[in-house]
């Protein structure tokens, strides 16, 4: 069997956090969560993901100051923007700075869980074998 496919939810919502951390953890995916971009920096240090959940929104480093720290971090990594704060010029910003899809909450889990994979079998299909 497969690995599971490794995701790191970065949002200032606790309760959220928890709450997609679960549901997604129940679809075969294994979770980690961060509260904030300095957080998710400290745990990919620890070890890598593959698709990385990113809010816009958040106190200290946002998630738009967070994406290319976070890309150089582990660079193999995809990243969703999920916000509930839809803006173009953010998402057309986030996606020119190597996001994979800008995502709006709420989002249906179904939703979530399938661009999730999506990103994760794109970007193993282009990975050198």
């Amino acid at each position: 069997m497969a690995d599971p496919i490794r995701v790191l939810i970065v949002d200032d919502e606790e309760r959220f956090r928890d709450t997609l951390a679960k549901l997604l953890s129940r679809h075969g995916f294994s979770v980690r969560t961060a509260g904030g971009g300095e957080q998710a920096l400290a745990l990919l240090g620890e070890a890598p993901c593959d698709v990385i959940v990113l809010d816009v929104k958040m106190p200290g480093l946002s998630g738009q100051d967070a994406l290319p720290l976070l890309r150089a971090a582990c660079p193999e990594a995809e990243v969703l923007v999920l916000t509930g704060h839809a803006s173009v010029d953010i998402a057309s910003a986030m996606i020119a700075g190597g996001a994979a899809d800008y995502l709006l909450k709420p989002c249906p889990t179904d939703e979530l869980e399938g661009a999730i994979r999506a990103v994760y079998d794109r970007r193993q299909a282009t990975r050198p074998r």
